[in-house]
C-alpha cells in the first residue's frame, strides 16, 4: 500500500492480548475466538500494576482474548470494545499451524486483505483517539493490529510479532511517531 493515511498526531498505546491457547500451540487464530491460557491471564493481571503518567481511556478488540486481557489488566476501568481492533481473518488458514501462514500481502480465500486491514486499523485508531478526548488511548488488541500500526506510523516495516501483554507506545514527537516499549 503506497499512500498510507497518517495516524492522528498524538501518542497512543497498543497492547497485544495475553498468551492464548493458539499462541502456545503455534496455531493461526485470527478470527477464531481462542481463550487465554493461565499464563496469559497472569500476563494480563500484571498490566494492573502499571503506573500511567497521564489519564487513560481503554479500548479493546471485541474478541474474547482481548476483552479478557482488558478486564484483567484494567479491572477498575470501563473498557470500550471497537470492532476495528479485531485481528485479521486468515480465512482458510484459520486453525492451521503457524508455519502455514501465507505471505502477508496475499489475501487468503475467505479472509481479509492486508490493505483492507490497514485501512480498518487506521479508522479504528482515529475513532479511539477522538473518543479518548485529552486522555491517552490504550488499545488492547492483536499482533496484526500492532503490525499495521507500525506501517501507519511510517516505521518502515511491520517488525517482529509483539510480545503478549506488553504495552507499546507510539509517541508522536516532532511531526512523526516513534515506537517505545512501556
Amino acid at each position: 500500500m503506497e499512500d498510507l493515511p497518517p495516524l492522528p498526531p498524538r501518542t497512543i498505546c497498543l497492547i497485544r492480548h495475553g498468551e492464548t491457547t493458539a499462541n502456545r500451540d503455534s496455531i493461526i487464530a485470527g478470527r477464531l475466538d481462542v481463550t487465554l491460557t493461565d499464563h496469559g491471564r497472569s500476563q494480563a493481571r500484571s498490566l494492573a500494576t502499571l503506573t500511567w503518567e497521564e489519564p487513560i481511556t481503554v479500548f479493546c478488540s471485541p474478541m474474547a482474548r482481548a476483552k479478557e486481557t482488558a478486564q484483567l489488566g484494567f479491572p477498575d476501568r470501563v473498557t470500550t470494545p471497537h470492532a476495528g481492533l479485531r485481528e485479521r481473518d486468515w480465512g482458510v488458514f484459520e486453525g492451521r499451524p503457524l508455519t502455514r501462514l501465507p505471505p502477508r500481502d496475499e489475501t487468503p480465500d475467505g479472509g481479509d486483505g492486508w490493505n483492507d486491514m490497514i485501512l480498518r486499523v487506521h479508522a479504528a485508531i482515529r475513532d479511539c483517539c477522538a473518543s479518548a478526548g485529552p486522555t491517552l488511548p490504550v488499545l488492547v488488541c492483536h499482533s496484526g493490529v500492532i503490525r499495521a500500526t507500525r506501517l501507519l506510523a511510517c516505521l518502515g516495516s511491520v517488525g517482529e510479532r509483539p510480545p503478549n501483554a506488553h504495552p507499546v507506545l507510539f509517541r508522536h514527537h516532532a511531526g512523526r511517531h516513534e515506537e517505545h516499549p512501556l
